[in-house]
């Protein structure tokens, strides 16, 4: 139990979960015509810590809006810790994004968390015609103006983007994805390696996927810059089955369990 104390005392639980919503959407012309997704679509994930301990769920939602005027979709990720885990670290985070249904940029992101006490209660709102963002942390009662990349994508987002970006027809091994994400103040250079195909076990049967490897810093925290592993489908829906995060003690894992509400259909080998 004491590397399950360390763990936490680190604050890694709030890395997976992050990681979940983070990868949660990895071809792009309107959004609305070439889309791997659609609205109704949900998915349920498990975490555990080295394999053997459940640490949480997670679930992110997609649904049909309007904000402003605009035809968005507005996606809710939302996780939280399970089992005796909770009792001595509680974990409870809600992020949303709105973003264009044409476009794919986003308008609103909300993030709200409770992470063993860390609380954060931000939202930010996109000017992308003058590249800026305003944030207001309500925690502190706060406003400001930050500069922004240009084709800039809040977490959530990005990740939706990503996923209509995939072309897997010219995707190559060795390959690299960057894109530019704007996260609480700052702003990120995000990049994502191919390592190829890969078929692996799920909890629906075995399925092809297409394999990731998402750069992440190295530190207390993360092995080294390639700690993260990502696998998804590779169909047309490109669902996230199965991330790995190899972390200083121990590892990480969150594995699809639930769906429902996919635009293509599921491709299960047997």
């Amino acid at each position: 139990m004491r590397y399950i104390n360390y763990i936490y005392k680190l604050g890694v639980m709030k890395y997976l979960f992050t990681i979940i919503l983070f990868f949660i959407g990895i071809e792009a012309t309107s959004v609305d015509e070439q889309s791997a997704f659609q609205d109704g679509e949900w998915f349920k994930f498990e975490m555990s810590y080295s394999g053997f301990l459940k640490a949480g769920n997670a679930t992110m939602t997609v649904k049909e809006s309007n904000l402003d005027g605009k035809e968005v979709y507005h996606v809710v990720g939302k996780g939280w810790t399970t089992g005796a885990i909770k009792w001595f670290f509680k974990v409870k985070d809600r992020y949303e994004s709105y973003f264009d249904k044409e476009t794919g940029v986003p308008y609103k992101f909300i993030r709200k968390i409770d992470e063993g006490g860390h609380t954060k209660d931000i939202e930010i709102k996109f000017d992308h015609k003058n590249r800026k963002a305003e944030v207001h942390n309500k925690k502190k009662k706060k406003v400001t103006t930050v500069a922004t990349e240009k084709d800039v994508q809040d977490m959530v987002s990005m990740y939706y983007h990503l996923r209509n970006k995939i072309d897997m027809a010219s995707l190559k091994k060795g390959d690299e994805i960057k894109t530019n994400m704007f996260f609480d103040e700052e702003n990120y250079g995000f990049k994502l390696k191919y390592l190829g195909e890969e078929t692996i076990k799920t909890e629906f049967g075995k399925v092809k996927t297409l394999k990731f490897r998402p750069y992440v810093m190295a530190g207390r925290v993360f092995k080294e810059e390639e700690s993260l592993t990502l696998w998804v489908s590779a169909d047309k829906n490109k669902i996230p089955l199965k991330i790995q995060a190899d972390l200083a003690v121990g590892s990480l894992r969150a594995e699809l369990v639930s769906f429902k509400g996919l635009k293509h259909s599921f491709q299960i080998e047997y």
